[in-house]
């Protein structure tokens, strides 16, 4: 399998171009909320995407019918469909599928329609409501706008359910159900209940005064993540079908690990002991040893307990290796955005082997006795890259792990 097309709507550009040069330059896309008066909230700041036009591809009268989780989801896969130059003709839609992750769904539909049917009544309440919230409409909606008639799916494992998307779209190419997939993952929460929730579980950096500094990923002064929104889809496509329409390759995608904690809701399993055996999964199925690997982008939320066990988990299956990989986490400038993080993620992995450049760790200044490794602090590296790793772990004890290959060329 080969991934030829990249669609991406985040916090640092909308597009391949605006994204990775802010990615290597290290450019946050942190700031004040500016969706709601956030004055009475304990965090203040986010992750919003700017400068989106979903107009341009999507008529007013049907955006009116889309939570803005949708918005996103069609804008990625209108970039990633259009950068794969992949047209669905009607011969080929049956071998054509989606697979999109999300965590929450349309959140902010669900607020807004709560309180009109709290002030106006049940009637109020619009005809649209329940497929603008339920989350597999992303895929659905994919699917509708390019006629992709292959399997559709969607997944909802919290922050591992892009990974677990790309997966999943993976396994459906090698077993014969498809021959081109459009996968990734979707989300927006930054709204009033999503952020009073994760307040009240203390995950969210409260470093409101300085937002670009915020997510600071293995950093010893970490206090938190930071809620973000957008998406990242791919195309990914068998390699006969790819060579066929002499489609453009970013990288092979050659592995895949999913494991579950069964440890806590919440917390991640103590040493990351899930996140060893999806690691070391992933690597078996990509049939890899860990010496080969030289990069990791890591899940790096900047919350303590999670830069801790990934950095542990690292350390567990890669032995003396792992001090000689390259390890980032994009979060210290995109922040988190859950559902999406993995598809986001894995598109940076594979623009990683394609320019043959490291993004960055942002703001790490204060080491981490606990996080000794070497996370290409503040500023992207070149490197001879040709395996990499790109790691997601969700609540409930969910992981995924990718596994991605420099395209050769062969």
């Amino acid at each position: 399998m080969v991934i030829t097309g990249i669609g991406l709507v985040s916090p640092i550009g909308i597009g391949i171009e605006e994204n990775w040069s802010n990615l290597i330059a290290g450019k946050s896309g942190i700031g004040p909320i500016t969706r709601f008066d956030a004055s009475a909230f304990t965090t203040k700041i986010a992750g919003e995407v700017k400068n989106f036009h979903p107009e341009e591809f999507i008529s007013k009268k049907e955006l009116r019918k889309m939570d803005p989780f949708l918005r996103f989801g069609l804008g990625a896969a209108h970039y990633a469909m259009e950068d794969a130059g992949l047209k669905i003709a009607p011969e080929l839609a049956r071998r054509v599928g989606v697979v999109v992750g999300c965590g929450l769904g349309g959140l902010l539909t669900i607020e807004e329609s709560h309180k009109q049917l709290i002030e106006s009544g049940p009637k109020k309440v619009s005809p649209f409501f329940i497929p603008m919230i339920i989350s597999n409409m992303a895929p659905g909606l994919i699917s509708i706008y390019h006629g992709a008639k292959g399997p559709n799916l969607s997944l909802q494992t919290a922050c591992a359910a892009g990974t677990h998307a790309i997966g999943q779209g993976y396994h459906l190419i090698r077993n014969g159900f498809a021959e081109a997939m459009i996968t990734g993952g979707v989300e927006s929460t930054i709204t009033t209940l999503a952020i009073a929730g994760f307040n009240a579980m203390r995950a969210l950096s409260t470093r409101n005064d300085d937002p670009e500094h915020a997510s600071r990923p293995f950093d010893k002064e970490r206090d938190g993540f930071i809620l973000s929104e957008g998406s990242g889809l791919l195309i990914i496509e068998e390699l006969d079908f790819a060579r066929a329409r002499g489609a453009k390759i970013y990288a092979e995608l050659i592995g895949f690990g999913a494991s579950g904690d069964a440890y806590h809701m919440v917390a991640p399993a103590p040493e990351g002991e899930g996140a060893v055996r999806c690691m070391q999964m992933a690597l078996d199925d990509a049939n890899i040893k860990p010496g080969e690997v030289q990069y990791i982008n890591a899940h790096g939320t900047s919350t303590d307990l999670n830069d801790k066990y990934e950095t542990q988990a690292i350390k567990t299956v890669f032995g003396d290796h792992a001090y000689k990989l390259a390890v980032s986490s994009t979060k210290s400038m995109t922040g988190h955005l859950l559902g999406a993080a993995g598809g986001v993620e894995a598109a940076y992995t594979a623009l990683t082997l394609y320019n043959q450049m490291m993004p960055p760790t942002m703001n790490y200044e204060f080491p981490d006795p606990d996080c000794d490794l070497d996370y290409v602090p503040n500023v992207a590296r070149k490197g001879d890259i040709d395996i990499a790793l790109s790691n997601s772990f969700g609540f409930g004890g969910t992981n995924g792990t990718l596994v991605l290959k420099k395209w050769s060329g062969e």
